[in-house]
C-alpha cells in the first residue's frame, strides 16, 4: 500500500475506531486528524491554524442565534399554541390530532430548524394527548418522530447553514427557498399516510372549536409565527442577512414571551442561555476539528479517488444518484446529521456538480436523506427522544415507522429526479 493510500487507512480508520469506542465526535475528529499529520509530518500549527479558520465566517454566526430563537420559542410556549393553531386547520378531520400533528411540525420547524427539539417540544405533550383520545403509544410516536424531519427542511434551518459553509459558501437565501417546497410536499405525504390510518383504524375526530375560538387561536398563534416571517421574509427581501435575520428573531421572540405571551421569566432565560451554550459549546467543537478532518480529506485527495470509484462503476446519472441517495442513508443511520453535513459535503459535491446537479439541488437531497436517519436506528437522535417521551420500546416503534419510512423514502426520490421542486422558488432570486 501507498503512503497515500495508509495516510487514509489511517484518517478513516482511526477516527471509524475511536466512534465505536463511543469517543465524543469531536475529540474522534481532532484525534483521527492530529494523528494523521504526525504521520505525513506536516506542522501541527497547519492543523490548529485549520481549526481555527473553520470558524471564520459571519453566516457561522447565524448558527447561536437560530438555536438561541429555536429555544426561546420553545420555552415561551409557542409550541402548544401552535398545536391549538393546527387543530382550528385539520381537527375537524378523521385522525385530526395526529393530522394536527404534521402541520404543527411544520410550523414548529420553520421556527426551530431541529427535529430533536421539534420532538422534545411538541411530542412532550401531543404523544400523551394521542395515547389519551385512543392512539396507540407506537403510532403516535411513530408522527412525531417521522413529522419533525420537517425540522431540516423548512426554514431556518441550522443544518443548511452547516451545508453552505461546507459546499464553500452558498447563498443561505436561495437554501432556505429551496427546503420549503420539499418540507410541504413530505408533510402532504404523511398526511395521506395519517388519513389512511385513521379510516383503517377509525381514530377519533380531534377537537372542533368555534368561530370565537378559532378567531382567538389563530391571533395567539401568528404572534409568534410572525419570526418566520423576520426570518425568511428579510433574507428574501435582502432587508438582513441569515445572521442579521437571526439577532432580530431573537429580540422579537423575547419581546413577543415576555410582554405578549407573558411565559418568560428570569429562569427560563437562565435556562435558555445553558441550554444555548451547551449546543453551540458541541457545535463549535464539531466544526472546528471537522475543518482539519476536511482539510486531511482534500490534502490526501479522498474526494477525487471516490469520484473516479463512483463514476467508474457507472456514467448514468440516475445509478450515481442512487448510490449516493443509498451512501446517505446508510451513514445517516450510523452518525450525527451536523457532522455528517460537514464531512460528506466537500466529498460528494464535486461528484454531484461533475454530473450536473445543481449545488443547491444537491444540498437539499443531502439534508432530506440525512434527516431520515435522526429518526432512524441505532443513531437516530430524534426517535430515541420520542421513544423516551412515548416509553415506547424503539424496536416497536420501527414497525409502526415502517409506512412512514416509505412514505419519506418516496418523497425522497421525488426530491431527488425533479429538480424542480427544490430549484423552482430559489430561482426567484436569480
Amino acid at each position: 500500500m501507498s503512503a497515500q493510500g495508509i495516510a487514509i487507512a489511517l484518517l478513516l480508520g482511526s477516527f471509524l475506531g475511536l466512534m465505536v469506542l463511543r469517543v465524543p465526535v469531536a475529540f474522534a475528529l481532532g484525534m483521527s486528524s492530529v494523528v494523521t499529520a504526525f504521520y505525513l509530518g506536516l506542522p501541527m500549527l497547519m492543523i490548529g491554524q485549520r481549526m481555527v479558520n473553520g470558524l471564520f465566517s459571519f453566516t457561522f454566526l447565524a448558527v447561536p442565534f437560530f438555536i438561541l430563537v429555536g429555544n426561546i420559542m420553545t420555552e415561551g410556549g409557542i409550541s402548544d399554541r401552535l398545536v391549538k393553531f393546527a387543530e382550528v386547520l385539520v381537527g375537524r378531520f378523521r385522525g385530526g390530532l395526529a393530522q394536527g400533528n404534521v402541520v404543527a411540525s411544520t410550523f414548529f420547524g420553520g421556527i426551530s430548524g431541529s427535529s430533536v427539539a421539534d420532538v422534545a417540544s411538541i411530542g412532550s405533550f401531543l404523544i400523551p394527548a394521542m395515547k389519551k383520545r385512543g392512539y396507540t403509544p407506537e403510532y403516535s410516536v411513530a408522527v412525531t418522530v417521522t413529522s419533525s424531519v420537517q425540522g431540516v427542511l423548512i426554514p431556518p434551518s441550522q443544518n443548511m447553514i452547516y451545508y453552505a459553509l461546507a459546499a464553500g459558501g452558498l447563498p443561505i437565501s436561495k437554501l432556505f427557498l429551496a427546503g420549503y417546497v420539499p418540507g410541504v410536499l413530505l408533510s402532504g405525504a404523511l398526511m395521506v399516510l395519517c388519513w389512511i390510518a385513521a379510516v383503517r383504524h377509525n381514530h377519533p375526530k380531534g377537537d372542533v372549536y368555534g368561530l370565537r375560538d378559532s378567531l382567538g387561536i389563530v391571533g395567539r398563534a401568528s404572534i409568534g409565527l410572525f419570526t418566520i416571517v423576520i426570518i425568511i421574509g428579510g433574507i428574501v427581501g435582502g432587508v438582513f442577512t441569515a445572521t442579521e435575520s437571526a439577532a432580530v428573531a431573537v429580540v422579537y421572540a423575547l419581546l413577543v414571551t415576555a410582554f405578549v405571551y407573558r411565559t418568560m421569566d428570569r429562569t427560563k432565560i437562565r435556562r435558555i442561555m445553558a441550554g444555548t451554550l451547551a449546543s453551540l459549546g458541541m457545535v463549535v467543537a464539531i466544526i472546528m476539528t471537522s475543518s482539519a478532518f476536511g482539510f486531511l480529506l482534500s490534502y490526501l485527495k479522498v474526494p477525487t479517488i471516490l469520484a473516479d470509484h463512483i463514476l467508474g462503476l457507472s456514467s448514468n446519472v440516475v445509478i450515481i444518484l442512487l448510490m449516493i441517495n443509498l451512501l446517505l442513508l446508510i451513514l445517516g443511520m450510523l452518525m450525527d446529521m451536523g457532522v455528517l453535513i460537514l464531512i460528506m459535503t466537500p466529498i460528494l459535491l464535486p461528484i454531484a456538480v461533475k454530473i450536473g446537479i445543481d449545488p443547491i439541488h444537491f444540498g437539499i437531497i443531502m439534508i432530506l436523506n440525512l434527516g431520515i436517519g435522526v429518526c432512524t436506528p441505532p443513531v437516530g437522535t430524534s426517535l430515541m427522544v420520542g421513544c423516551g417521551i412515548g416509553g415506547v420500546k424503539i424496536e416497536n416503534t420501527v414497525r409502526a415507522m415502517l409506512p412512514f419510512y416509505l412514505a419519506m423514502v418516496v418523497v425522497l426520490m421525488l426530491v431527488t429526479f425533479i429538480p424542480v421542486l427544490s430549484l423552482g422558488l430559489a430561482g426567484l432570486l436569480d
